[in-house]
Formats: C-alpha cells, structure tokens, sequence
C-alpha cells in the first residue's frame, strides 16, 4: 500500500480554495477511480495522466488507483488538477521523492505528449499560495499572469518532465517573470472630440470626480456615447491592489485575462440585448457577468430602455452594495461589482422630442410607456440625469472652438479624489447614510432650499441623500470645505427626471 499526498487549487468565485489530492495504490485489478465531487472534465483526468506518463516512458502502475480531491464537497471542475493527479501516482509508486510535495502546490492541464496546457483563473491561485508560504508550479502559458503577483517561489514548467527534473534536484525551473513588459496601453479617448455639450461636459466631470452614475438623455447623434466613452479618460488609474483585483476577476472569467492590460481601467458596454445572467453573472460554474468585469471601473448601457427591465432591474442591489451574490441550489458565490455606472438613452420612441430639428411623432401615451420601462427604484439610484439637447450646425462647423482637454480635467478630478481619500478614506459616491452628517456639512441656506425642493417635488430620501453626496462633490472640485447655496442649486440641476414627470 502507499500513500502520496499533493496540494492543488480549486476555484470559487474569485478565490482559490486550497485543495488536497490523496492518492492511494493498493493490489487488486487495475482500477483508476477520482472521487471528491469532480465535474467531467476532472473525471477524464484518468486518461489525459495515463497517456501523459506512458509517453514519457514512466511506469503506469497496474494496481488499483484511487485519487481524492478533498474537501470531498468541494466542486472541482476543469483540467486544473491534472499536474497534481499525475505527480501523486509517481510519488505513490516511488518514481518521484514524496518529502518535496509538501513545499509546493501544483496546477496545470496535461497533453497527451505531457505538455503542460495553461488554466483559467491563475491569480487567485497564486494569492492563495503566497497567503500560506507554499511555491507554486504553473504551466508556462500562465506565466506572465502569475508574475503580476510579485513573489520569488511561483516556478513556470512547460513539460511533466521539467517538474520532474525540478523535484528531484536535476535542473530548476525558472521563476514566472512577465515576458512583454514593454506593452502600452492605448490611450484614452479625449473629451476634446466633443463639441459644445458645456452642461454635459462638466456633469462628466463631477461624476468622475465623485464616481457618481449619470443619465443622459438627448436626441439621436448629441454626443451622449462621445460623452460616456471619454469617461475612462477623466479618471485616475488604478492603484496596483485595485489593478489586482480587477486582474484576478478577468482571469476566472470566459474570455480570460491579457496582462499586458491589467492596468487598464475596465470598460464594459454590453449590448441591449444582453441577458441577466450576462450582466450580472452565473452559470455553472458561475462566472462573472459584466457588472463585476467592470469592477473598479465603468460600466456603459446605451439604448437604456431597450434592455430587458428584469435585466436592468437586477442592477439595483449591485448599485448600494458593490458585490453580487449568485445563489443557486447547489451553491452560493459572490463576486465584486463596485462599478460606475453611466447610461444613454432617448426623449421619446422615436428620439426627437424637444428637439428644435425635427418634430417628435410620439404620443403622450407612447412617451410615458417609452419611460415606464425604466423603473422609479432604479432611477432613484442613478445620481445624476443630465440633458444632452441636439447641436445646431454651426457649432459643430467651428473646428477652432476651445474645448477643454481630458488631461486637464483629469487633474482636477485626482486632486477632488485625493481630498475625498484624506477626508473619508473613500470617494464620495460610497459614502453611506450614517457618515453624511459628519462630511457633508450643508450651510443654513443650502438645508433650506434642499428641504423646500424635497416638499414640492416630493423626493424620495434616496434621492435627498444622493444629493447632498452630489453637492459634498462639487464643493470638492471648489476645495470648499462647506457645502453652501451654490453647490446645492448645481446638484439639484442634475436631478432633471425628478423635476418633471417626463423628459426634461
């Protein structure tokens, strides 16, 4: 009988819980079983490592075989654990020295040739092993995503062989470094592209600066999209424990992960048509759906009312929370979801009405049934509604007009970020209800325009906070440590759909 011990990694969500492969060979017919809950794809392990160590020429033991994943409740899916199956059976049958596996974790997919294939959602893996100290083994192919993770004991194999060669002291493996570090990301869009839309313009800034979400609403072709996609461009970039988070969630998800752009804020604008478990997440296993890959970033819906309004509605928790929690039967997973959310849609059906170009063809009937589609909930939560009116020509034939560039704004908004991070350790869109009388102290004259609106507009409380969040942010961009009349009249212009049953 004998016994062979090695530790691998599963994944769950956005973690990498710690997985321990028992295998055992004892006499009797040859049988190879895998138990602890594997999926398919972990059950077909069996003829990927016995192919894998008889072209390699190592011997395949004619006994009976049994391999535990353990926590046995655990799901396992995946080739993940094809590496730590195939070292547990040279071990077990003496072909390898057993006293090294207890310093390493291992996780890789085997060709049939023994070469070792790369596997999804490598970071969690990596911060997992570095937590406890042990080193890591990983396929080369994964490489560069597990050198964003700065450690000196996470090693890159190509082969089962150089695994082998490394345990029992012949040749060692290389330590995962990134091979193109000199990549550059793009660089953003500039609002400099967009004529006129002054309004709409420094709603973008306030709303960078604060990270509130934001509403535009104008006809077809006024710039909202131009105004959205330069958002990314006003932003600070992300810090590397951020960056780190965002990398980690992109490497579990199904279009994997590319380091040469894991400092790149994430922006995500999914179609209309997408679907909930799309946009939020799921599946088996559960994968992140777009909210959380536009964690630490923006998320754009364009055409608003066309989506689904069971899709939109599912934006509500996410937008309080910052996380999601995917419950099903079987299993309960949460994922990260702390996004901007900016969002474009139209007046009417047919996108003119009150603008001066072309008559409206709606109803009355048609325009509140167009609106009725987003709900008052979710509209309570976005902070700020902002009119985007149609261009006359003219201005857009000024080729010569000033317009400010991203860069220029972007200063402001780092340095309003910076006092909201010395004042409150967050920016202003997280601050909760309990911390607004303590940073967000409103002069005498302010409170009372702020009540008197509230009475005749007849405001829901979500709403008078969100204000007050959104007046603490431009008196940030002021350097105003009081928010006084002024700051409180401009919030309230953002609030347009709360002003007026229809459009604004």
């Amino acid at each position: 009988m004998a016994l062979a011990i090695v530790y691998s990694r599963a994944s769950s969500g956005i973690t990498a819980p710690l997985v321990t492969v028992e295998t055992h060979l004892s006499y009797g017919l040859p049988k190879f079983h895998i138990v602890g809950l594997p999926e398919a794809a972990v059950k077909e392990s069996r003829d990927r490592v016995r192919s894998a160590l008889m072209t390699m020429h190592f011997e395949f033991p004619a006994r009976h075989i049994t391999v535990n994943l353990a926590p046995a409740d655990l799901p396992k899916e995946g080739g993940r654990f094809d590496l730590p199956i195939a070292l547990g059976i040279l071990a077990a049958s003496g072909q390898i020295p057993k006293d090294k596996l207890e310093e390493y974790e291992f996780t890789g997919e085997l060709a049939l040739s023994g070469e070792l294939r790369k596997v999804r959602g490598i970071l969690p893996v990596v911060l997992g092993a570095k937590k406890i100290g042990r080193s890591l083994i990983v396929p080369k192919e994964n490489a560069n995503e597990a050198a964003l993770v700065k450690a000196d004991n996470v090693f890159a194999a190509q082969h089962l062989s150089e695994v082998c060669a490394h345990l029992i002291g012949e040749k060692q493996l290389p330590l995962c470094e990134i091979s193109d570090a000199s990549a550059a990301l793009a660089p953003p869009l500039d609002l400099v592209d967009v004529r006129g839309q002054p309004f709409a313009r420094r709603a973008l800034e306030i709303a960078a600066a604060g990270g509130h979400s934001l509403l535009f609403i104008g006809p077809p072709g006024t710039g909202k999209t131009m105004l959205a996609t330069r958002l990314p461009g006003l932003l600070p970039p992300l810090e590397e424990e951020m960056a780190l988070e965002v990398a980690a969630i992109a490497s579990i998800s199904s279009n994997g992960f590319d380091s040469n752009k894991w400092l790149a804020l994430p922006f995500r604008s999914p179609h209309h048509t997408t679907s909930s478990v799309a946009l939020v997440g799921g599946g088996r296993p559960p994968r992140p759906g777009e909210i959380s890959l536009a964690h630490r970033g923006v998320l754009f819906l364009d055409e608003l009312p066309e989506f689904n309004r069971a899709v939109l509605e599912s934006l509500r928790e996410p937008l309080e929370s910052g996380f999601i929690t995917i419950s099903r039967a079987a299993f309960q997973t949460v994922f990260p979801a702390y996004f901007q959310l900016i969002a474009a849609m139209n007046p009417c059906p047919c996108g003119y009405a009150g603008s001066p170009l072309r008559p409206c063809q709606c109803s009355v009937e048609q325009v509140k049934r167009y609106f009725a589609k987003i709900s008052g909930p979710l509209l309570d939560r976005i902070d700020m509604h902002v009119e985007v009116p149609a261009l006359a020509p003219d201005v857009l034939a000024k080729s010569d007009a000033p317009a400010e560039r991203s860069e220029f704004i972007r200063v402001r908004v780092t340095k309003a970020r910076a006092l909201q991070q010395k004042r409150q350790a967050k920016i202003n869109a997280q601050l909760q209800v309990n911390e607004l009388a303590l940073y967000c102290q409103l002069e005498e004259a302010a409170q009372d325009l702020l009540i008197r609106v509230m009475q005749k507009f007849n405001f829901s409380a979500r709403v008078y906070h969100r204000i007050i969040k959104l007046a603490r942010t431009v008196a940030d961009l002021e350097g105003r440590d009081l928010i006084d009349l002024e700051h409180i009249s401009q919030a309230l212009t953002y609030r347009c759909l709360d002003r007026a049953n229809s459009v604004c």
